[in-house]
Parts: C-alpha cells; structure tokens; sequence
C-alpha cells in the first residue's frame, strides 16, 4: 500500500528567516569579479594616464583571470606606496588564500590602509574582520565605525551589514526599526542579502507592520538574483498561498532552484513534493534523492528528512533505493 501524502510529507517547512538573517561576509575575490570586471569595461574608454594605473588594470584582469601569482605581482608595489585598491585586492587575497598563503592578520592590515583612504569596500571588509574576530579582537563597536564610514558613501553592503548590527543589537542598541531602515536602502540599491532580509522582516512584522505581500515582493527579488534562502521562501509562499494565491507548481520551481545550490530545507520540501506528487508527478526515486540530500545537509530539519526518507524505502524495490543512492552520490550544486 503506498504511503499517505501526510506521511510522506513530512517536514514539509514553512521556514522563514529570522529578522537577524545570515551576517555579513567579507567580498572576497570570487564575489567582486563582476564588481572588476564593470571597472575594467569602464576603462576601456578611458586613456591610461600613468604607467601606475596601467599597473593596477593588470593586476585586475589578473584576478578576473584567476591568475593570482600574476596579481600579487602587479599589486604588491602599487600597495606598498599607497594605492589603495591594490591595498584592498592584496587584502582579500590574504583573506581568502588566493594566490598567497592565507593570513587574516596581513588581510586585515591591507583592508585596514586602504580604508583609511576611503576605500567603501575595504571599510565594509574591515568592518566584518572586527565582528567576527577574524585577525583582530571581536569588537562590534569598531565593526559599527567602519560600517558607518563605507555607508556615508552610500555603499548599499555596509548598509546591510548595518542593518544587521541594529537586527541583533551587536555594537548599537537593538532597534528593529533601524534594522529596517538601513536594510531598505540597500534593498533599494539592488542588494540580495538586503532584499532578504528586509522580506524577513514584512514577514515576521519586525520593524514594520505585517505585510505577506510585501515580504514575497522582497524575497521575489533577491529570489531572482539566484539567492537560494530567498528562492526557498518563496517557495514556501506558494505552497502555503501566504501573500499570493497558492501554487504548488510555482512552489516547486522555486524550491527546485533553491534546492539545485545545495540549500538543504528546499531539498527537504522538494522531496516531500515529489513524494506526495504535488506540483509534478509523484516519484519515489528523485523524492528519496533529495531527502537523502537534506539528510545529509546537517541543518535542523535533518533529522525530519531521515525520517521521510526512511519511510519512502519502505515502498519501494531495492532497485528503486539503488538508483535513488546513486542520484544522491552524483548530484552536484549548482549555481542558479
């Protein structure tokens, strides 16, 4: 006898995400390639003036080439007579290990010159240094000081990073409405994580009136700039019919896209879709496959997906499990 849709669909999350959503992250090499790769076009137009700034458009299509040995070449002289975004592109290789032993300490010391010139980006790298304690003292006050610098500027990632400080009350008093505030100037200048939380936020009325429209209106927007958390409340949205009518068909576009980047809780409801055939048809094996996915993504809802997984092997041959472990063993991320 087959299973009954309420069992196979077990944890089937309608998770959204606190108002304090993931902290802000250093950009490191990977993450600003586009960012370089708009400076790089723009100078295109422009006539090198100085054997210096040719210098410093090698040392970036060096990176944009992941040729690190090259721009750690080209960089390390400019850095050491003071151009500061050769100071800055030394300090996320340092951070992240490209092309250089990894060293936060010298990471920190080249964000730190540089943003002492005004460089936003490596205020905003500065900044997420102090509030993890990554190569100084944990210090939210001084991750406040450079967020502030780099927000004066109007740069929308230390507005977020702001914002999050006033979401959880690290270096400035907790004040959701502030939280709210700065989230929105960068949600406004196109800022993902911003969008996120800000959707967050119209979700939980945090900071602002509950608002179910708002907040899929938010997450639409991170969602369609590939940011699996957003996709996966989405998600949510449309198989619950919370801020839009439901639709399970839309439900599972959305957790599929957030669910091929490896988010686990999208894994997890996925399967649960396949399994129950709502929104496609129903299918034991990719049902197993992405349970068996979540299980081993660790998150808190685990332990659900083991259970869900283990009740689908009940029902099906082991020739249908073999094939299932085998989609699991093969499957690979990737980006949206």
């Amino acid at each position: 006898m087959a299973p009954s849709l309420a069992a196979m669909c077990i944890g089937n999350q309608a998770l959204f995400p606190t108002p304090s959503p993931t902290p802000p992250s250093s950009r490191r090499i990977a993450a600003i390639r586009l960012i370089i790769v708009s400076v790089k076009t723009a100078a295109l137009f422009l006539l090198m003036c100085s054997p210096a700034l040719a210098d410093v458009q090698t040392c970036r299509e060096a990176v944009i080439k992941s040729d690190y040995a090259t721009a750690f070449k080209e960089c390390s002289p400019l850095a050491k007579v003071g151009n500061a975004e050769a100071q800055y592109i030394l300090g996320l290789m340092y951070a992240s290990g490209e092309g250089v032993p990894k060293d936060v300490v010298q990471a920190v010391t080249w964000y730190r010159k540089a943003a002492e010139q005004g460089d936003a980006s490596a205020q905003v790298n500065l900044g997420v240094m102090y509030a993890n304690g990554n190569g100084v003292p944990k210090d939210a006050v001084q991750a406040v000081l450079w967020y502030r610098k780099a927000v004066e500027q109007g740069d929308a990632s230390a507005q977020f990073a702001l914002g999050f400080m006033y979401a959880s009350g690290d270096g400035v008093p907790k004040d959701a409405v502030q939280a709210v505030s700065w989230y929105r100037k960068a949600a406004e200048q196109g800022d993902a994580s911003a969008q996120l939380a800000l959707g967050a936020m119209y979700a939980g009325g945090n900071g602002v009136p509950k608002d179910a429209v708002q907040a899929l209106s938010w997450y639409r927007k991170a969602a369609e700039q590939g940011d699996a958390s957003a996709q996966f409340n989405l998600g949510v949205m449309y198989a619950f019919g919370n801020g839009v009518p439901k639709d399970v068909v839309q439900a599972v576009t959305w957790y599929r896209k957030a669910a091929e980047q490896g988010q686990a809780k999208a894994q997890g409801n996925l399967g649960a879709m396949y399994a129950g055939g709502e929104g496609v048809p129903k299918d034991y094996v990719t049902a197993y496959m992405w349970r068996n996915l979540a299980a081993a993504g660790g998150d808190e809802g685990s332990e659900i997906d083991k259970k869900a997984r283990d009740l689908l092997e009940k029902h099906m041959t082991p020739a249908q499990i073999a094939e299932a472990q085998k989609l699991s063993r093969e499957w690979k991320p990737k980006k949206d």
